[in-house]
């Protein structure tokens, strides 16, 4: 039996002043799914979300929640009424309410009561580590703290959809951890879906359950985080989803790619070592052989130096199109 997606969007085009922003895209958010938004500036990320939204109409497709159309039939659902929780770049946050109340807000409207609901606020806002300012106002908050408190308001909401625009942009890296080990944790307590838009490939990989590439309102591909960074489409994908070194294939036909763990110093090809990087629990080597520059990661600091004739193995690769 098919289970109905959360999200279903269908040949969805936006189209600023005479602009295409977005060219047809077509995916699905199955419930309890994170799906990753990957590209650079001007991809169309943000663009796909605020159409999602509700923030944007859409030129042409059509937009579902739940199964029930939202946007592209002619009577557009309005942002507010849809089942989905937002958190965008600019925050958004109500200038006369505190930290606290504008946390507690989603749930007042479930019809909670006022102590429960603060007392939920009040837990994530102390998740975040800004329990301490729960009495302040945005003008009375950084733009981190400002982020954080819009972080905690999409989590007290219980929709059938997140809707992530880089949310962690701003936070320490300890803090963006403990959000999205708490995101991780709401989707799989409710089972609610989500979709988090990110130009950082290893935040896409390491937590969504599919990652859609986008390259000028486009979609390149779309797989599973192995399967976009092992199979790329293109050399494009290849470079969006972490580092890539392409050589010559030993037979002539075509271009092969490697990752910096799909090879290892040692072995029966030469390479002389061009540059190399310690990184702390690895060091990276960067080599010229005569199928071209490889980068190669090793497990602990660097065993050659710079200039040095060595040794090298292939261990994988995958073949670049065109």
């Amino acid at each position: 039996m098919s289970v109905e997606p959360v999200l279903e969007v269908v040949d969805l085009v936006v189209v600023y002043d005479g602009t295409t922003a977005l060219h047809g895209v077509s995916l699905s958010v199955a419930p309890g799914e994170v799906l990753a938004l990957l590209g650079p500036s001007g991809s169309g990320k943000s663009t796909l979300l605020h159409a999602v939204a509700g923030f944007l109409v859409p030129s042409g497709g059509t937009a579902r929640l739940g199964g029930t159309p939202v946007a592209g039939n002619g009577r557009p659902v309005p942002p507010e009424k849809r089942d989905l929780a937002v958190v965008f770049q600019n925050y958004a946050l109500w200038p006369h309410l505190s930290a606290l109340d504008t946390v507690a807000y989603p749930a007042r409207r479930r019809g909670v009561s006022r102590e429960q609901s603060r007392r939920e606020a009040l837990e994530l806002l102390d998740l975040l580590r800004i329990a301490h300012l729960a009495d302040r106002r945005p003008a009375e908050l950084s733009g981190g703290e400002q982020q954080r408190v819009g972080l905690a308001r999409a989590l007290a909401r219980r929709p059938s959809l997140y809707l992530f625009d880089e949310p962690t942009a701003h936070l320490d890296a300890h803090v963006r951890d403990v959000f999205l080990q708490e995101l991780v944790a709401r989707r799989r307590g409710t089972g609610a879906a989500g979709i988090y838009a990110t130009h950082d490939a290893e935040e896409a990989l390491g937590l969504a359950d599919r990652v859609a590439l986008l390259r000028d309102g486009r979609l390149v591909q779309v797989g599973t985080p192995q399967q976009v960074y092992e199979e790329p489409v293109d050399l494009f994908a290849a470079r969006l989803t972490g580092p890539a070194s392409v050589i010559d294939a030993p037979d002539g036909a075509g271009r092969l790619l490697v990752r910096p763990g799909w090879a290892r110093l040692g072995g029966p090809l030469e390479g002389r070592l061009r540059a190399v990087w310690f990184r702390g629990p690895h060091s990276d080597h960067l080599l010229d052989t005569a199928a071209g520059e490889v980068l190669v990661r090793q497990p602990g600091p660097p065993r050659h130096p710079v200039g040095a004739c060595v040794g090298w193995t292939l261990v994988r690769s995958w073949p670049l199109a065109g």
